[in-house]
């Protein structure tokens, strides 16, 4: 993965401050070319730097306003089928290896409780899945942030 530079942490700024800038806006705001920053922008969505914009869509604008976070023991040597498995279940919006008790620690989000229900009941119906322990947020205090370290990068204060 691309290592992000000073200038590219200030385009990822700018593009906080105003996600519908062009361009030309964003090197005007810079003082760069725009050139460079139409550049630097394709460089950074071609090495997966640039997620896909619906990865900054809040869950709760599809109607699932419960976040529940599913421990998951998988059958060794059954990581591929049970990955597999799971990623046909779209309420999993995340899954991660871990260390730990769990191999797998997975995001889900629900309508409801009732709704967590039938996806935690196809969760542990996926082949290779061995255990589930899940949690259910309660409140999300602190979301995802990344502007501290942009800034940092950018050689801001």
């Amino acid at each position: 993965m691309h290592r992000l530079d000073a200038l590219d942490a200030r385009i990822l700024l700018a593009l906080d401050q105003d996600p519908a800038a062009s361009v030309l806006a964003l090197a005007r705001t810079l003082g760069v070319a725009r050139n460079t920053v139409h550049a630097r922008l394709r460089r950074l969505t071609e090495g997966g730097v640039l997620r896909s914009p619906s990865r900054r869509l809040d869950p709760r604008a599809l109607g699932c306003d419960l976040t529940a976070f599913v421990e998951l023991s998988i059958r060794q040597g059954a990581g591929e089928e049970a990955l597999a498995g799971l990623r046909a279940i779209p309420e999993i919006i995340e899954i991660h290896a871990t260390t730990g008790d769990a191999d797998l620690l997975a995001r889900v989000v629900a309508r409801d409780t009732e709704d967590l229900h039938r996806i935690t009941n196809l969760v542990v119906e996926t082949p290779g899945v061995l255990r589930t322990s899940t949690a259910i947020s309660l409140l999300e205090v602190m979301p995802l942030r990344l502007t501290g370290l942009l800034r940092r990068t950018a050689g801001e204060s």
